[in-house]
């Protein structure tokens, strides 16, 4: 009897056994399958429309699809009248001719504007929206709307970037092997505008550190006569050069770029202006010595030529006005801040028929939109600090109304429009949870609305302008994703820390789960919005394999004001590590099913660094951590962005000293996971080679992926199911389950 009980007894282990070894499997294709269409699908954005733009009689939309498993996108254009969509052009359609490889310049350039898809990366429109100009891989194209004619510009070979239209329509500017050149489309003839542009003296193109930091991706401007072109001279001599080896090609020389490190030498630059016949530069006079950085170049007929520069220490920016014809500056404004003034890349707005300019500001203590007089004189704050402004959308001075993001909680965006001379601002999207996006041109009568909500996929509608209803939806050829995430955003401890949960959807009340910080945590980001963004599906996945999945905005982040902000000045090692600790332990409280015993921490870049400081600091609140493409030695990241907040290592070492986490490597005692693409040209290889070499000398263990050929993103989608196996695999092994 006993026998056979044990017979049978076993006879269940082994059926038992089986069954789980069979489930385990179901779930591990299921996983597999869920990795590779996500990868694929680019979580299911690909197919969306993007950069839709009005045409300017209203009359057609204008936007850019890729198929949903292929990123290469062609244009479409949807007619409002009938709610019909057809494609104008595709990549397939392009005239024969040289291959569209792109240049290393592009590359960079698209790296810098976090442009990913092939095909067609963006077009623009002439000013009447009959013609189209198109840049497939250094290859320039012009569509005529009309007679649906392509023509390709014959323009001299090499590396060519950042094409426009003049403002009359009858030009294409752009910049070939560091000069600017036109062409004039009905003589068919290029022409150089200047002359002698090198790699280390180029002329028409924005440095690294406008690209990456300032949001200034052009360094050439038109006049709006088209008769004069305003560029940039960049000098880089002196400026280091960092090397990026191919592991692929080892035979040939490492790929190389100017990369300015904090308390080193920057990139000089200086702004002239030429005739678009060439000739003589008139070169722009302003403190550069107190202005080194160039942030933005506007000429308007309104405005004139305008430039705003900033200070080194970035603690006093400036509006100028140029006299193009002697190159003279004088002040329209100028602002201050004890810590750093922040950039708004969309500032200076120069308003028609010479009403002057729109300008935003926190010296009040938030964000506030001003409108100013063309001298710079204040004449009304348009929106006050307080109601939570996030970005301008249009300036309309002949209809008297200005179009702006806002709101007072900052997980959300809503769009507003404010009357120019005076009267309460309107929510045009109240009642709407979620994000919303809008793109308004001048003179159309429609404009494009885009809606991200918090429980469902994004949608893209044309309103009227004149009441905001509905006239039709652009198309979405994207794959419906097989589940929505299960966002539930939340407010933690008394701080009140903006926080988000994904709970696994098979989800048992009273059951304990192990949890996974998601971290960012430092300026210029927010990982809590009340939208499902693409990243929110991966969550939900990890969160599947029985984790609780959370994510915190603490002080650093934007949206709550500057003191907040600037919180993190000084103190990057501390202040972002102890919200992230001190918003985890209140979720905890407030949520009994988090098992804060069981702790993972993982985030990317500035969160690669956070999660590596989260297990080398506080072994005591988190048990693993992942570390992608991490920070790990701020004196290696550029000046623009790291001397903001840690100030110049040539005259105080403190911060960075207090903020490396390489001199931290003997105290590691709980696993990380270091993950870094090899061609990362943003935060470079070096950074955790060197977090790398100073475990080894600590004789710390640790883990590492290396991706060769890949960059701050790891966009290859097989690479990318791979990576996320390997996370999922270090933290199954290391961040237990019951």
């Amino acid at each position: 009897m006993q026998q056979r009980t044990v017979w049978h007894t076993g006879w269940r282990l082994l059926w038992a056994g089986l069954a789980l070894v069979g489930a385990a499997t179901t779930k591990a294709a299921e996983s597999d399958t869920f990795l590779r269409d996500y990868a694929e699908t680019r979580g299911w954005s690909l197919g969306r429309p993007v950069l839709a733009r009005p045409t300017p009689d209203g009359a057609h939309v204008l936007f850019l699809r890729a198929a949903p498993r292929q990123p290469r996108q062609s244009l479409f254009e949807y007619e409002v009248a009938t709610g019909q969509t057809r494609e104008l052009l595709s990549p397939e359609q392009i005239p024969a001719g040289a291959a569209t490889e792109l240049s290393a310049a592009e590359k960079a350039r698209r790296e810098r504007m976090r442009v990913s898809a092939g095909g067609f990366p963006d077009f623009q429109l002439t000013r009447d929206g009959t013609r189209v100009l198109l840049n497939p891989g250094g290859r320039l194209l012009v569509l005529n709307r009309r007679t649906g004619a392509v023509t390709e510009l014959a323009t001299g070979p090499g590396t060519l970037v950042d094409p426009k239209f003049s403002p009359n329509g009858r030009l294409v500017g752009y910049v070939l092997e560091q000069d600017v050149y036109v062409y004039d489309l009905a003589r068919e003839r290029e022409r150089a505008v200047t002359r002698g542009g090198t790699e280390e003296v180029a002329h028409g193109m924005a440095e690294f550190v406008a690209q990456e930091e300032m949001g200034r991706f052009s360094g050439w401007w038109w006049s709006p006569d088209a008769k004069f072109i305003a560029y940039t001279e960049t000098d880089a001599r002196g400026v280091e050069r960092w090397h990026i080896p191919d592991p692929f090609q080892p035979g040939r020389a490492p790929a190389a770029q100017f990369y300015p490190r904090p308390g080193r030498e920057n990139v000089r630059v200086r702004l002239g202006v030429v005739s678009v016949r060439g000739g003589r530069t008139r070169w722009v006079a302003w403190d550069a010595a107190r202005y080194p950085y160039l942030s933005r170049v506007d000429w308007t007929e309104s405005g004139g030529l305008t430039l705003v520069v900033q200070s080194r220490d970035q603690r006093e920016l400036a509006l100028l006005r140029a006299d193009p014809q002697t190159g003279a500056t004088q002040p329209l404004l100028l602002e201050r801040d004890p810590a750093w003034v922040n950039l708004d890349p969309d500032m200076p707005r120069w308003l028609a028929e010479g009403r002057g300019f729109l300008w935003t500001s926190e010296r009040a203590g938030a964000w506030q939109l001003e409108w100013r007089a063309p001298d710079g004189a204040l004449r009304r704050v348009l929106v006050p600090p307080g109601a939570g402004y996030q970005g301008l959308i249009a300036a309309d001075a002949r209809a008297g109304r200005v179009w702006y993001r806002a709101s007072r909680d900052p997980r959300e965006s809503h769009l507003w429009q404010v009357p120019l001379e005076g009267g309460e601002p309107v929510c045009l999207t109240a009642g709407q949870p979620g994000l919303h996006e809008a793109v308004v041109t001048d003179n159309s009568p429609v404009y494009v609305h885009t809606e991200i909500p918090p429980d469902g996929l994004p949608r893209t509608r044309v309103r009227r302008v004149a009441d905001h209803s509905p006239v039709g939806e652009l198309p979405s050829a994207a794959e419906l994703p097989p589940f929505l995430p299960r966002l539930e955003l939340t407010v933690a401890g008394e701080t009140s820390f903006y926080a988000r949960l994904i709970r696994p959807r098979n989800f048992v009340a009273g059951r304990q789960y192990p949890v996974l910080l998601h971290v960012y945590g430092g300026p210029t980001a927010q990982m809590v919005r009340a939208g499902l963004d693409r990243r929110l599906w991966r969550d939900q996945w990890l969160a599947d394999q029985g984790f609780i999945v959370v994510a915190l905005d603490g002080r650093g982040t934007p949206g709550r004001g500057r003191d907040w902000e600037r919180a993190v000045g000084g103190r990057f090692g501390e202040v972002p590590l102890a919200d992230q600790v001190a918003g985890l332990q209140a979720l905890g409280r407030q949520h009994r099913e988090l098992d804060l015993t069981r702790v993972g921490v993982y985030g990317w870049s500035f969160g690669g660094y956070l999660a590596a400081c989260a297990v080398l600091r506080r072994p005591d609140v988190f048990h693993a951590a992942m570390a992608g493409a991490p920070v790990t030695d701020w004196t290696l990241y550029d000046t623009h962005y790291t001397e903001r907040y840690l100030g110049n290592p040539a005259t105080d070492k403190g911060p960075y000293v207090a903020s490396d986490v390489t001199l931290k490597a003997d105290r590691l005692a709980r696993p990380l996971l270091i993950i870094h693409g090899l061609a990362d040209d943003n935060v470079v290889f070096d950074h955790s080679a060197r977090m790398m070499a100073a475990l080894q000398k600590a004789g710390r263990p640790f883990e590492t992926m290396l991706y060769p050929g890949q960059t701050h993103a790891i966009r290859e989608p097989a690479l990318q199911q791979h990576m996320w196996r390997t996370i999922l695999a270090f933290l199954d092994r290391h961040v237990p389950k019951p």
